[in-house]
């Protein structure tokens, strides 16, 4: 008799368990619609043209794609003032330079969004444009200009398409920890913040984990950053079922990490979609990474944590209502991501998230889930409340009691 590993069969049930994933994934929350990419690139092709041909002195200008390490070299060595003078001069490069100070990155990102916001205010009464074209400049107005709100420190911008941002809450230069927050599908300018459901947006989750963990470690120097600087799936639909935008947007996050000034403690709070990107990010992250926590996760394209190669360790959580618990967790031809963090066998240690609800509430004050997020954010390993009868967790917790 034919083996069935080796018939035609398999490769049917290969095919149809590939389709089912796809499947599940548009049946849970509707087919994905196609989006125009507003902004050009053109902006970006310009500074990059620019700075290449830019000088200080008789040096030219170290290459953006150079490590960090060569790129905070080159700022030392010049000085505060011309390196002020860069940033007022190239700001769209300077603002999402790694390596690069990060108070000029703020003061650089300032002048791009300014910059930003008046091409945006032209568009608005361009006759241009559809009314729906001038309702999208008139968001993309309002959005800049909520960034450039006093106070705020943007780390990086690029309203290139969809638009990408990070925001530090916090001293990033004096912190001893500092929490990032990879979030998922739908990330991008216009949907960094909202005012409706705030906590299930970049800008919110980053404002509540800050003030739990001051909660949590009033004297502990923290900060916070809500990375949305990678372009993520829109919708849950094919690009939100495979790997490619996570592979582009984890060499992002391990450049970013690596690039983050001082010897801070760094953990990655990765939501949904997020949670794959860091998993593909894992076996190259820095080792100030100490900590990958997954919440609402539909695998992390690999079998088992042990597979994600990393020295940090791996927590995950899933509240008991969200849907992405119907999703296969498998992966087939390059589709799907893998196992389920929150089994056993995976080996994660499992974290409680109480009070949460559905898949966007991991980060709603008073859950379960944010004061895990806090805790381990802040190196509180025994504050945390781990799910019921994980022992991988439990030992996690005895260990730092007895530490």
């Amino acid at each position: 008799m034919t083996s069935f590993d080796s018939s035609p069969t398999l490769a049917l049930w290969r095919m149809l368990l590939a389709l089912a994933v796809v499947f599940v994934l548009l049946a849970t929350t509707g087919w994905t619609t196609i989006r125009h990419q507003h902004g050009s690139a053109e902006p970006r092709e310009a500074a990059l043209a620019s700075w290449a041909h830019g000088r200080i002195g008789d040096r030219a200008l170290p290459d953006p794609a150079a490590p960090a390490r060569t790129i905070a070299a080159f700022f030392a060595s010049i000085g505060p003032k011309r390196g002020a003078s860069l940033a007022d001069t190239h700001p769209f490069v300077v603002g999402n330079l790694n390596g690069a100070p990060v108070t000029l990155r703020y003061r650089a990102n300032r002048l791009s969004l300014a910059r930003a916001l008046d091409a945006e205010r032209g568009r608005v009464d361009d006759v241009r444009l559809s009314a729906g074209g001038r309702h999208e400049a008139l968001r993309r107005a309002h959005r800049f200009a909520s960034l450039m709100r006093a106070g705020r420190q943007i780390l990086a911008f690029d309203p290139s398409g969809t638009g990408r941002t990070a925001e530090v809450l916090g001293d990033l230069e004096r912190a001893g920890r500092v929490s990032v927050i990879v979030p998922g599908v739908d990330t991008n300018l216009l949907t960094f913040q909202k005012t409706h459901r705030k906590y299930s947006a970049p800008a919110g989750m980053a404002e509540s984990l800050y003030a739990a963990e001051r909660r949590t470690a009033p004297g502990s120097p923290t900060a916070v950053i809500a990375w949305a600087d990678y372009t993520a799936p829109v919708g849950v639909g094919i690009d939100a079922a495979t790997g490619h935008l996570a592979s582009a947007g984890a060499v992002r996050l391990v450049d970013m990490a690596t690039a983050l000034p001082g010897t801070s403690r760094v953990s990655l709070f990765c939501h949904s979609y997020g949670s794959v990107l860091c998993g593909v990010a894992a076996p190259s992250l820095p080792a100030r990474v100490t900590d990958v926590a997954v919440a609402g996760s539909p695998g992390m394209r690999v079998d088992s944590a042990a597979e994600l190669t990393t020295q940090a360790r791996v927590w995950a959580m899933r509240d008991a209502d969200d849907w992405i618990q119907d999703v296969p967790y498998l992966e087939v031809g390059g589709v799907g991501h893998g196992a389920d963090p929150v089994t056993p066998e995976f080996g994660a240690r499992l974290l409680s998230a109480a009070g949460a609800t559905g898949h966007t509430g991991y980060f709603e004050p008073g859950t379960d889930s944010l004061d895990n997020f806090a805790a381990i954010g802040v190196g509180a390993y025994a504050d945390l409340t781990c799910a019921s009868a994980d022992s991988a967790c439990r030992r996690e917790i005895s260990g730092a009691e007895g530490g």
